[in-house]
This record gives structure tokens, sequence and C-alpha cells, in this order.
């Protein structure tokens, strides 16, 4: 009997783990509301290219890539987690005020071109080739080129 059992628990552990990366290819219309409300009212003037939901074990997450590039990862909720700007400038409104203030003072003339917003902190990306990695408190923890 043990045996059976353990087979059945291994079989179930194994299904879950094969369906643990499902992308699928959503419309608009299905993403979370506040994922749409955050598209219309940041994003209103560029075209979706397309929309996916990915799946895995613990979380289920949406992406969304515009026609010229930009994509933007949500969590379940519909919360930004990344916004990455392939050929173009992030808007600094996504970017809090102490990491710009940082980023100013130190390059000038740099720009961003993606975020990524944690449970811990933000990693940052500059026109200048760095990824920058800050803490929730805004504290700079790591530099990679």
């Amino acid at each position: 009997m043990k045996r059976i059992f353990a087979i059945i628990a291994g079989a179930l552990a194994f299904t879950g783990i094969m369906n643990a990366d499902n992308d699928r290819v959503i419309t608009f219309d299905q993403l979370p509301e506040k994922a749409k409300t955050f598209i219309t009212t940041n994003f209103a003037d560029q075209k979706v290219s397309y929309a996916k939901e990915e799946t895995d074990i613990f979380e289920v997450t949406y992406e969304v890539v515009f026609s010229q590039g930009t994509k933007i990862e949500f969590d379940s909720k519909g919360e930004w987690k990344e916004i990455d700007c392939k050929y173009t400038m992030l808007d600094e409104k996504f970017v809090p005020d102490q990491i710009k203030a940082y980023v100013a003072k130190q390059w000038p003339d740099v720009k961003f071109v993606r975020i990524e917003k944690g449970r811990y902190g933000y990693e940052v990306d500059l026109t200048n080739g760095l990824e920058l990695t800050f803490d929730k408190n805004f504290n700079l923890i790591e530099i990679d080129d």
C-alpha cells in the first residue's frame, strides 16, 4: 500500500512540474484590470503586439510587448514588476526619486532603459551599460557592467 501511495504521489508531483511552465497568448482584455489600467494610462500611444500569461509552479505573471519593443511584466494582481524599453528610453516617472537623484549625481547624461521592482528593492539598467541594484531603502548594493 505504501508503494502505491508513493507512486501516486510521485506521478502527481511530476504532473505538477510538467504543467508549471505553461505560457499562453492572451488578449489585452484577459489581463488583470490593474494591468489594463496601467497600460491605457501610461502607454496609450503604443500598440500592443502581444500579451501572454506565464504560469509557474508558485505564481502567474503576465507579459505585454508593444510593437516598438517595450516589454512590461505584471504580477498576478496586475502590479508592474518590470519595464524594459529595448529601443527607447524609460519614462523616469517609473523610477523612484532617490534612484533618479543618485544616477543624476553620478552620471548626469545617462538615461534609464529598464527597471525591475522586486520584494527587496529595485534594479535599473542605464544607457551607459551599467546595471544598478538598490535595496528597499534605496541604498546602492551592486553595480554590474
